[in-house]
């Protein structure tokens, strides 16, 4: 049963047990926005595609909108000039969550740096991931991984090549991605290429990440959590379960073999065993509890937006032959036809570089980024934000504003050859990562993995369509979650470049 179809079954329902909150005093100065239904507000605006629909809202109410979702008030910025009052004029006030009921899934928003206010607990987890994960010094460290999981790709793909076998790029790229993330964590390859595991795993993820961004009545009427309506919370907390439960059991095992003598266990060097020794510091205020939301933060984030920006860049290049072309020929000219692809070459690059950033514009993963929300009474653009506002960051409908961009509705990444435009969060026409103290921890990793990826996908292969599919005719369709991916996946057979 659709969200539609629901609210309109259940709208008798939270007729008669809602209840109007009366404010200490009402707020005047509300930005412009479509007149509210009662009790249901502007949902029956929002469809499927909550992102399309709120930035055709947007041309008519402006760059800065109300709408009221059910019980909750929402904030949309749509334009550069709005992004950067929110998320740098006004970070301090604007940079909490707005945690929806399937993020509480086992207590997940308690101990999650992604649902987490900006705090204490948050400024611990964030802290581990800069010092541990992602500095300059670590992404150097950890080189030699990357490109371990990389040659593992490629001779899969060579293995396809040989068998003639149809390859699904997102199932590729997500298993890359996911074994980079897990040998950093555990020291383990969490998938196989074309196993039933890597299916499986694939699946929890994506299907998280759906249920996370999923429009949910729970959340718009408050009333309703006890009933999950939509049974989106208990799907969730399946997801969340098996997840938390397999990290669980891999820290078990480790401190098992910690107890053991040294000779018998070799310590690892990844980021499970670097927590666990801050862990049992004496004045150590990190739990285990909180390693394992901190863990389900960093696989499903990493794994997913990674895989679907992958998927997305060769979707476009195969629509698109003469980028394609473009992108090869730069491949071979710097980097030649026997060597493979590394991180120092990325820089030298521009074309790929291009059609990444034309990727992040076209097609960003996060199309609202995560949600945030006001903890207090905030004036912009003589409007008044209220207190507890939810507040969306509408990047996808920037990055089709004809005002900011020339042919906005075409992959042209010829534009930012000559741009020094970059997505580190201080251009905000341009902001896949976000920007402020919210800003994707990960985003050094993710440019890396996302580069190297796509550049050994069209370096060392050619690529052919399913017979009877034209570049032309490609499914472009969506499927909206908190992250916002392929509806149908990209289905293609390799063939090796001679």
């Amino acid at each position: 049963m659709d969200f539609l179809t629901l609210l309109l079954l259940l709208f008798p329902l939270m007729w008669a047990f809602s209840h109007v909150s009366v404010t200490k005093f009402r707020l005047t100065k509300l930005p412009p926005g479509p007149f509210p239904l009662p009790i249901i507000g502007n949902l029956l605006l929002i469809g499927q595609n909550p992102h399309r629909s709120i930035a055709k809202l947007s041309k008519t109410y402006g760059p800065l909108m109300y709408l009221k979702l059910g019980t909750i008030q929402t904030i949309v910025a749509s334009s550069p000039e709005m992004a950067k009052e929110i998320l740098q004029k006004h970070d301090q006030i604007c940079s909490d969550r707005t945690v929806p009921h399937t993020a509480q899934a086992a207590n997940h928003h308690k101990s999650s740096l992604a649902w987490l206010p900006v705090g204490t607990k948050w400024r611990k987890f964030r802290k581990i991931c800069k010092e541990h994960m992602f500095t300059v010094h670590k992404l150097q460290s950890s080189e030699g991984l990357r490109k371990e999981k990389l040659q593992q790709l490629r001779d899969y793909l060579h293995e396809c090549c040989s068998n003639r076998r149809v390859v699904d790029i997102g199932e590729v790229a997500f298993v890359t991605s996911l074994n980079l993330i897990s040998t950093t964590l555990f020291s383990i390859d969490f998938a196989r290429f074309g196993s039933d595991s890597a299916q499986e795993m694939k699946g929890t993820i994506k299907g998280l990440m759906k249920i996370l961004g999923t429009p949910n009545l729970a959340d718009y009427f408050p009333i309703l959590k006890r009933i999950d309506p939509q049974g989106l919370k208990r799907e969730s907390e399946a997801y969340a379960g098996k997840l938390l439960t397999t990290f669980d059991q891999i820290t078990s095992e480790r401190l098992r073999l910690m107890g053991m003598s040294s000779s018998d266990s070799p310590r690892k060097n990844d980021l499970l065993q670097v927590l666990l020794d801050l862990n049992q510091e004496r004045d150590s205020d990190l739990s285990r509890d909180e390693l394992k939301h901190l863990f389900l933060v960093l696989i499903v984030g990493g794994a997913d937006t990674s895989t679907d920006t992958v998927e997305w860049a060769m979707t476009e290049l195969l629509r698109n032959p003469e980028i394609m072309s473009k992108a090869k020929n730069e491949l071979r000219t710097v980097i030649g036809e026997n060597k493979q692809v590394e991180e120092s070459d990325i820089s030298k690059l521009p074309y790929l570089r291009a059609v990444i950033k034309e990727t992040f514009r076209f097609h960003p993963v996060a199309p609202f980024l995560i949600p945030h929300k006001a903890n207090a009474n905030v004036e912009m653009n003589d409007y008044i934000i209220p207190k507890d506002a939810q507040i969306l960051v509408n990047i996808w409908a920037m990055g089709r504003d004809s005002s900011i961009w020339s042919n906005p509705n075409i992959f042209e990444p010829e534009r930012f050859l000559d741009s020094k435009i970059n997505f580190k969060g201080h251009d905000f026409e341009f902001i896949p990562f976000g920007s402020g103290r919210r800003i994707c921890p990960g985003m050094p990793l993710a440019h890396i993995m996302v580069h190297l990826m796509v550049a050994s996908l069209i370096h060392d292969f050619e690529w052919k369509l399913e017979p009877g599919i034209k570049p032309e005719e490609m499914d472009l369709n969506e499927m909206f979650g908190l992250s916002l991916h392929k509806a149908v996946p990209l289905k293609t057979f390799p063939v090796k470049w001679s």
